[in-house]
């Protein structure tokens, strides 16, 4: 489906990552394929591997994100991937608006010396045509995070904001 690289906030500026590139595939029964690649990354911290369960508030460490929006309307979904396996899913029917969690089946999530894959059945949500965000939190040493999406609005980090959501997939091209 694409490639893309996602660049980092620039009020939070990364010790050691240097780039972290993404790559979204769908298969034509609604299962997504998304990858991260950690460029760098000697300082990264990363929760330490357990067992798949859902959670909240994974962003506060080393956490990978996707943001689906179908183009007509402003609810949108997230869905949040941790190395350790933990992983949440959330549905909001407006900006930052509604939230509530989203039933939704274990998402595969695997991670290795800086690349993580999560492989998440969407076959639930609306037809038509969506406005995609992929964002990552990285957490290094000393507790120090960066931000990283395909793009930022101005002022402080908002992974929920329609500027991140920069990706257009269109309804064919998850078929």
């Amino acid at each position: 489906m694409g490639n893309g690289t996602l660049v980092p906030h620039p009020d939070f500026v990364p010790v050691s990552v240097r780039g972290i590139d993404v790559m979204l595939a769908c298969g034509g029964d609604g299962r997504w394929l998304v990858e991260y690649r950690v460029d760098g990354g000697e300082d990264l911290v990363i929760p330490a591997t357990g067992q798949a369960r859902r959670a909240d508030e994974l962003w506060k460490h080393t956490c990978f994100e996707l943001f689906v929006r179908p183009e007509d309307g402003e609810g949108y979904y997230e869905f949040n991937f941790a190395p350790s396996g933990e992983w949440a899913a959330y549905r909001f029917t407006g900006y930052r608006a509604g939230m509530a969690e989203l039933p939704l089946s274990v998402p595969a999530i695997e991670y290795w010396g800086g690349e993580m894959r999560a492989a998440v059945d969407l076959s639930g949500l609306p037809d038509g045509d969506w406005c995609v965000g992929v964002t990552a939190v990285i957490e290094e040493a000393g507790g120090k995070r960066s931000f990283w999406s395909l793009a930022h609005p101005a002022g402080k980090p908002d992974f929920h904001h329609e500027a991140g959501f920069a990706w257009e997939v269109p309804a064919d091209a998850r078929a």
